[in-house]
């Protein structure tokens, strides 16, 4: 069978401004380029379209051309809540051209919502709900859809929900993505700016699941465990975008990356002792970080550590983070940057409960830190995550799934008083991370390092400064 496998553009920024951050953050897809891989191992002719990709032509209609042009017996989409949309667009064009195409969807979104998507987009024939490699294998081996576990599927009029798929008790045994089959990769995609020093750049998964149930979290296709690729695997990952592919620096975007810590001592040790001649980011949690892990890491290459704060209220982290503490946050950033490791703290605003004295605590704290680097997204309520149950009585909430992002705020808490002036508290304290004196001279010091940075930022000028417009804190109402 010929599959074409689709990551669809969605909606990446805000309503009636330019879409730059595909331009500052461009990113694999990895979850199809793994099931790619799967595929074409059992004998499957796979093609991959990323519509956000450097090479993909502009517009949805163009981007079905190419997709049809490709001749797919089953065209798969992975998609986000902002993405659903366009992805079904995309779907439906696909079946008036040729109704003969298989159309199936999965992701988070899918994984969340079930059953209920298909009574309502006609054009889809079946979801793959949770981990989707095997699922899909199976589909497109031609497998009886009745006996394919974790897959939803229409029966006539009956939506037929089949048996959970159990998640895959050995990562090891997937391959490696098709980072190959990705037009333009790897210089067409790009890492965050000032989060590296050399390039290229790509991303990294070696986990799945988390142990925890943070508010905001969506578990569905990964789940509450905790599973891991081992540290020979890890190494090999990073060894092949390395050797084949030319990358120096790698994002690692896994949630608990340092909760075995037998795992990181073992990978560690590798790379200091085989070095690949790429760096590393990566994520901690409060709690997972010790001196002595901090030391390997620093040893084996890693240059920058991001850590899920959140907040700098104590009453919302006791709420939507439970066990992080203020003190325990400031002690991990210490000790981060003491090893010499940058520290990168994750912030979130607009969470349920969140006050503008709530605010102005987390800016203060923030300012406290002294980090490197932030982040502060904007929370956005996902049909999954525990908080989903109960966030109309929260506050006010569009459920626009286009603008669910985490760029936009589509919910607003009781405690601030309008959407407008949530934007207002949002630039206006994101300004002031990146207008403190002491973090503009620490980013003097390493003006050279980001020579890569700084090159894509001149050559996509207009880009930046449209985002840096966006950040303008403007008249207070």
């Amino acid at each position: 069978m010929r599959v074409a496998l689709i990551h669809p553009a969605g909606s990446n920024f805000v309503p009636g401004k330019r879409d730059v951050t595909v331009v500052a953050n461009r990113m694999p897809p990895l979850g199809i380029l793994g099931m790619a891989s799967v595929l074409e191992r059992e004998g499957h002719d796979v093609v991959v379209h990323d519509c956000l990709g450097p090479r993909a032509p502009k517009g949805m209609k163009a981007n079905v051309r190419a997709v049809l042009d490709a001749r797919p017996d089953l065209v798969g989409f992975s998609a986000t809540t902002s993405a659903f949309l366009d992805a079904y667009d995309m779907a439906s064009a696909i079946k008036e051209a040729r109704p003969s195409v298989l159309t199936v969807f999965g992701g988070v979104h899918v994984s969340a919502v079930g059953g209920a998507l298909l009574g309502r987009f006609l054009a889809i024939d079946c979801l793959v709900v949770g981990e989707g490699e095997l699922t899909l294998a199976e589909l497109v081996q031609g497998r009886p859809l009745r006996e394919i576990d974790g897959l939803v599927w229409r029966d006539g009029e009956e939506i037929v929900v089949n048996a959970p798929r159990a998640l895959a008790p050995d990562l090891d045994s997937l391959p490696m993505p098709a980072y190959e089959k990705l037009e333009g990769f790897p210089r067409g995609y790009a890492l965050p700016p000032f989060s590296y020093v050399r390039s290229p750049g790509a991303t990294l998964v070696t986990s799945r699941g988390c142990v925890y149930r943070c508010s905001y979290c969506d578990r569905s296709v990964f789940g509450r465990g905790f599973r891991y690729n081992s540290a020979e695997h890890v190494y090999e990952h990073m060894r092949l975008l390395r050797t084949r592919f030319g990358v120096r620096h790698v994002n690692v975007y896994d949630d608990l990356f340092t909760t075995n810590r037998a795992r990181i001592a073992r990978l560690c040790g590798m790379l200091a002792d085989r070095p690949l001649g790429l760096r590393f980011n990566c994520a901690v949690r409060v709690g997972h970080t010790d001196d002595e892990l901090l030391g390997m890491l620093k040893e084996a290459g890693c240059l920058m550590v991001s850590v899920g704060i959140e907040s700098g209220d104590p009453a919302l982290l006791e709420r939507h983070k439970t066990g992080v503490g203020l003190d325990e946050v400031r002690d991990t950033v210490a000790r981060i940057q003491a090893k010499g490791i940058r520290a990168k703290g994750l912030f979130m605003m607009g969470l349920p409960g969140e006050t503008e004295a709530a605010i102005a605590r987390t800016s203060d704290f923030i300012m406290s830190l002294g980090l490197d680097d932030m982040n502060m997204s904007k929370f956005t309520p996902f049909p999954g995550a525990p908080v989903w149950e109960t966030i109309r009585e929260e506050g006010t909430f569009d459920e626009d799934w286009r603008l669910m992002n985490c760029l936009n705020f589509v919910f607003v808490p009781k405690g601030i008083e309008s959407k407008e002036r949530l934007d207002l508290l949002y630039n206006r304290h994101v300004k002031r991370f990146y207008c403190d004196p002491a973090w503009r001279a620490k980013l003097r010091g390493r003006l050279w390092q980001h020579r890569a940075t700084l090159w894509r930022m001149l050559v996509h000028l207009p880009s930046f400064l449209a985002a840096k417009r966006h950040f303008e804190p403007g008249r207070s109402p």
